[in-house]
C-alpha cells in the first residue's frame, strides 16, 4: 500500500486527528478486537479514514477516546462501515455510545444482488480486482507491539472502503435503493441499541418450547442468572452454564447437587462449579405465582398447515421481489416471513409485544404494503 498510514498513540495526536476528520462529510470506520474467552469484545485497534487520511488509533496507548466517540455521534458526518454488527457492539461496550448517521456497505451490496453477507475482501475484489492479504486476520489485536504488516492490514479496511463508497452509492441511487439502504442501516443500529432483554433469554434456550409453564418459569430464572453472571465476570454465556444444563434443571427441578449429577444433559463441570448457585435460583423461582409463569412457547413450524401457508407467502413475496426489482434475500428472509406469520396468528402474544414486524414497516411497507395487506386478507383471515 503506497499511501501513508498514521498511527495514533498519544492523546495529543488523537485530538489533532479527530479535529481534522471533524470537517469531513464522509469517513470510513472499522475496528479490530479480540473475543475468545469474554462476553464483551476487547478493543485492540480503531481505524478511520477519508480522502487525505488513513489512521490506526491505538486504544491501549490512548487513555481517553472521547474525541473519536464524538466523531461517531456527529450527525453531520456520514460513517461508512462494512458488516457493522460487531463494530456497533464495540462502540457500545468500549465507548458507551450509539453511532449516528451510518451506512453499512454490506447492506448496499445486498441490494445490488450480491447476497446478504458478502465479505469485505470479496467486495474489494469485485470492484477493484485487488486481492487483500488476510493472513493477519487471526492477530491478537490486544498484544503489543503490532507489526507494520498488521497495521497495514488493518488500515486497508478503511482505505478501500472510503474509495469504493462513491461507486456503491452511484449504483444504489441509480436503482432507487438509497432511502431503503439508509433505513436498513438504521435498523441495525436500533437493534444493537435495544440491547439484551434478560427476561426473554429463556426463549432462546434449545428445546425450551417443550417445557410446561412451571418449568419455563424455572428456565427463565436460570437464564437471567446465567446472563447476569456472564456480564459480571465478562465470560461467554456457555462458560457460565450450558443450555442442556439449564434445560435439564428446569425440567426436573432437582433438590440437591447430587440429584443434578444424575440428570441426563447436565454438564458435570457446570454442576461442580455452579451447582449450589443454581439450586438457589431454582428455590427463588418457587416464590413466583403461577399466574406470572411464562406461557408455553408455541412453535410456528408445528402449527397446522404451516408449510403450505409459508409456501404461499414465500411465492407471493418472490413475485413482489421480481416486480419491484429487489433481491428476494433483501425483501424478506425466512426469519422475517415467520415474524409476519407469528404476528398474524398472534402466537405467544406476539401482537402484544413491541417487536417490529419488518414486512409491515418502513420501505418494505411502502413498496409492497398494499399488496401484502390484500394477500393476507385473501389467505389468512
Amino acid at each position: 500500500m503506497e499511501h501513508q498510514i498514521l498511527t495514533v498513540e498519544s492523546q495529543a495526536d488523537l485530538i489533532e486527528l479527530c479535529e481534522q476528520l471533524s470537517h469531513s462529510a464522509v469517513i470510513a470506520v472499522d475496528t479490530e478486537f479480540v473475543r475468545t474467552r469474554t462476553l464483551f469484545p476487547k478493543l485492540g485497534l480503531l481505524q478511520v479514514g477519508n480522502a487525505e487520511i488513513t489512521a490506526c488509533i491505538d486504544p491501549i496507548s490512548v487513555d481517553d477516546l472521547t474525541p473519536f466517540w464524538q466523531l461517531l455521534t456527529n450527525e453531520n458526518i456520514l460513517k461508512i462501515l462494512h458488516a457493522c454488527s460487531e463494530d456497533l457492539e464495540v462502540f457500545s461496550t468500549s465507548g458507551n455510545i450509539v453511532i449516528k448517521n451510518m451506512i453499512d456497505t454490506q447492506v448496499m451490496m445486498a441490494f445490488l444482488g450480491h447476497g446478504i453477507s458478502l465479505g469485505y475482501a470479496a467486495m474489494v475484489k469485485h470492484f477493484t480486482g485487488v486481492e487483500l492479504d488476510k493472513t493477519e486476520s487471526r492477530t491478537d489485536w490486544t498484544k503489543r507491539p503490532l507489526t507494520d504488516k498488521q497495521i497495514e492490514y488493518a488500515a486497508a479496511d478503511v482505505y478501500h472502503l472510503y474509495r469504493l463508497f462513491p461507486k456503491l452509492l452511484a449504483e444504489i441511487e441509480q436503482q432507487g435503493y438509497w432511502v431503503a439502504v439508509q433505513e436498513e442501516s438504521q435498523n441495525l443500529i436500533n437493534k444493537k441499541a435495544a440491547g439484551v432483554q434478560p427476561e426473554l433469554l429463556y426463549q432462546d434456550v434449545k428445546l425450551a418450547w417443550k417445557l410446561a409453564p412451571s418449568a419455563l418459569n424455572r428456565l427463565k430464572h436460570l437464564a437471567i442468572w446465567r446472563y447476569e453472571q456472564a456480564v459480571k465476570r465478562d465470560l461467554p454465556i456457555s462458560f457460565v452454564a450450558k443450555d442442556p444444563t439449564l434445560y435439564a434443571l428446569a425440567l426436573h427441578d432437582p433438590k440437591s447437587v447430587s440429584a443434578m449429577l444424575s440428570l441426563e444433559g447436565c454438564d458435570m463441570q457446570d454442576v461442580r462449579y455452579k451447582g449450589k448457585a443454581m439450586l438457589a435460583v431454582l428455590k427463588n423461582a418457587k416464590a413466583i405465582s403461577a399466574d406470572d409463569y411464562p406461557q408455553k412457547i408455541q412453535r410456528l413450524d408445528t402449527a397446522a398447515g404451516y408449510k403450505q401457508i409459508f409456501k404461499r407467502l414465500k411465492n407471493f413475496l418472490s413475485e413482489q421481489a421480481e416486480v419491484h426489482h429487489v433481491p428476494m434475500a433483501v425483501l424478506a428472509s425466512k426469519k422475517q416471513m415467520n415474524q409476519l406469520l407469528k404476528w398474524q396468528f398472534n402466537l405467544n402474544d406476539y401482537r402484544q409485544t413491541n417487536d417490529r414486524v419488518d414486512l409491515l414497516s418502513g420501505w418494505r411497507n411502502r413498496l409492497i404494503g398494499e399488496s401484502l395487506a390484500k394477500f393476507i386478507a385473501n389467505n389468512y383471515q
